[in-house]
């Protein structure tokens, strides 16, 4: 049936509205309204500017209409100002493409990328006209779909969704909607419908699962119990495995108005093994699969062609790790070379950063490089495992402010497991030491221009990652430190910036929380909360006034340390990296032992490769950067090559 077309209703209400851009269709690029296909609304939990630029929407939006007989539209939250006056005027949550309210599609999916998003699903769904939780949707109703990356612990949010794809959904997804499709085609009732999706690998329907109390869990080994027989006990991550050897380039939009990383954007390779102990990311996406350079080159060229874009960004979780990356930098920049072109690689690793890569990254444009030792000590370096050392930061600063750069910034965390106040003194004396170097690498007559940025985040303790276990420090305690830092650094040339300690305390307790914790959001929500990673809208009123509502200790969520042993309640969503091998880790961060990249190597024993079926997919042998070393203890000799840059690996 024909989906109702809102433009008529909308168009007058854009003249009220900041940024109106954001709402207006036919994007350069932009695909034709479903029609009379099946339909699939994919959403991103915030505004156009930040979802238009992410890569999984558009992913997933490409996949889906690449399938027969399914049909994909995107829709992104509506800021403040305009999500106000659509409820004022009783408008619902449109679709771009067709200007169609998204309750009108067969099925909607909901990307969860972080996890202040968290009241902005519900602001979603409640703008759609959709129940909030699963149970209340009616046989008409369309059927939630959730994934990305906080599904990875998706007990927070299991209450709003039908069902949740855990891992990549490239093809996960158009399958999905395939199997709903034909389930409705029959007149299948949605109870039905929802345990048919349960046999989809990789997806998991939280309405088929009993949560179980602390004791039975522990006895149990999970908190979630299937309550129907042939329910999975446990719901395995999905991966693509035909990534490497997939076309890089991917059909994109251009939108008419500035959005977030306004560029060509070029999946170089997906997954990283440098192992990074707090990084989700790094245990989410393995095992490593490489895109040839042959491939990257050509969807460079294309896309630039196709989209009119001045700026191309190489992306991944590492790029520099790419074993031809290179090769790939030297091609790329030919092929744009006088055209005004810059070329970008947004995760430099620091031990890879020397003059060649400084020289291929940029070509001629510099703005600002970013790189990310995360701790001020080599000690906690080693805790954490991130593998790099002050010479390899030295080394990288030599090489870029040599070349031409003028803007450093450096990423920390404040907060990390086995921390001490010399460790936040480090911080202060390595951005000092950058400095110096930075300046005494640039000709005499240009060292007024020299910056050093430090941003520090707070360390949130992420599901799957070794320290999973780990509590994070309270809101006072963040500033104790960030005060420490900020009397720390004598150069006023030096810039502190820092992240708000509540905002990663909300981030912390939906990380670590169970089942329990979507009542929380959704009376947080009640409350006005929204927008939550914005800082003008953050409401810490409103969560603690929720707390108090449900009965909940957000405290003892995300600040208790656990011991390894104990049972987590994401424990029965599994990323292929064990618990075993989590724990291991853990036990080896205590000790200031760091790990190997198997890519490098040999394999470290996380358990992904045997368990997901698929192996590291290289186009060309890596080799490690001069000096590294093998696995070591704290006082022993130079360490492994290093880990990704840029933040990368802050999930």
């Amino acid at each position: 049936m024909p989906q109702t077309n809102l433009w008529p209703r909308l168009r007058p209400l854009l003249a009220r509205v900041e940024r109106p851009a954001r709402y207006l269709d036919h994007e350069w690029g932009a695909g034709a309204p479903a029609g009379d296909a099946f339909s699939f609304c994919m959403v991103y939990p915030d505004t156009y500017e930040l979802g238009q630029a992410n890569q999984a929407v558009r992913i997933l939006v490409n996949a889906v209409n690449a399938a027969d007989g399914l049909a994909a539209e995107r829709a992104f939250l509506p800021a403040a100002d305009m999500a106000d006056l659509m409820r004022e005027e009783g408008l619902p949550l449109f679709s771009l493409e067709g200007c169609a309210p998204v309750g009108e599609f067969d099925v909607v999916g909901i990307t969860l990328p972080h996890e202040l998003a968290a009241t902005n699903v519900l602001e979603v769904l409640d703008l759609a006209g959709i129940p909030l939780r699963a149970a209340d949707r009616a046989e008409d109703d369309p059927i939630v779909l959730g994934g990305g990356p906080c599904a990875l612990n998706p007990e927070p949010y299991a209450p709003f969704f039908d069902a949740i794809t855990i891992g990549e959904g490239e093809e996960a997804t158009p399958e999905t909607l395939a199997r709903i499709r034909e389930l409705r085609d029959a007149g299948a009732p949605r109870a039905a419908i929802l345990r048919a999706l349960a046999a989809i690998p990789g997806t998991y329907v939280p309405s088929l699962y009993r949560w179980r109390t602390e004791a039975e869990a522990q006895e149990a080994g999970s908190w979630a119990e299937p309550i129907e027989p042939g329910v999975p006990a446990a719901i395995e991550r999905r991966v693509f495995e035909g990534f490497a050897r997939s076309d890089a380039w991917e059909p994109t939009v251009v939108p008419y108005t500035e959005v977030v990383h306004d560029r060509l954007n070029v999946e170089v390779l997906r997954g990283c093994a440098r192992g990074c102990r707090f990084c989700q990311a790094g245990m989410m996406y393995r095992p490593v699969r490489e895109r040839s350079a042959d491939n990257i080159v050509a969807a460079v060229e294309r896309g630039l062609a196709e989209t009119g874009y001045d700026e191309v960004s190489l992306t991944s979780l590492s790029s520099t790790d790419h074993s031809q990356i290179a090769e790939i930098l030297a091609r790329v920049n030919g092929a744009c070379d006088g055209r005004g072109i810059r070329v970008s690689v947004p995760s430099q690793r620091l031990d890879a950063f020397g003059v060649e890569m400084a020289r291929l990254v940029a070509g001629q444009k510099k703005g600002g490089l970013t790189f990310a030792p995360e701790a001020g000590t080599q000690r906690l370096r080693d805790v954490i495992n991130k593998n790099v050392t002050e010479d390899d930061l030295f080394g990288a600063i030599d090489a870029a402010f040599a070349a031409g750069w003028r803007r450093c910034k450096l990423y920390f965390m404040i907060g990390l497991p086995t921390e001490t106040d010399d460790d936040i003194k480090g911080i202060a004396s390595l951005a000092q030491r950058a400095y110096d170097r930075a300046k005494a690498a640039v000709p005499p007559d240009q060292r007024g221009s020299v910056r050093m940025g430090v941003s520090v985040a707070v360390f949130v303790p992420k599901a799957q990652t070794p320290f999973q276990w780990d509590g994070q420090i309270s809101p006072d305690e963040v500033l104790r430190r960030v005060g420490l830092l900020k009397r720390s650094v004598k150069y006023k040339a030096v810039d502190v910036h820092y992240h708000d300690p509540k905002t990663s305390f909300v981030e912390a307790v939906m990380s670590r929380g169970g089942r329990e914790a979507a009542d929380w959001v959704e009376a947080a929500w009640r409350r006005g909360a929204r927008f939550d990673a914005w800082t003008e809208h953050f409401d810490e009123d409103a969560w603690r006034e929720a707390a108090t509502e449900v009965g909940l200790e957000p405290e003892a969520i995300a600040q208790v340390t656990r011991e390894p042993g104990y049972v987590m309640p994401w424990a029965h969503v599994s990323t292929g990296v064990s618990t075993r091998f989590l724990a291991l880790e853990r036990r080896r961060a205590a000790a200031g032992e760091t790990t190997p990249d198997c890519t490098f190597g040999a394999c470290t024993g996380c358990g992904a490769c045997p368990t997901l079926g698929v192996d590291n997919e290289l186009a060309a042998p890596r080799v490690a950067p001069a000096g590294a070393g093998a696995t070591r203890g704290a006082d022993e000799g130079a360490p492994r090559a290093g880990a990704p840059e840029g933040g990368a690996c802050h999930g």
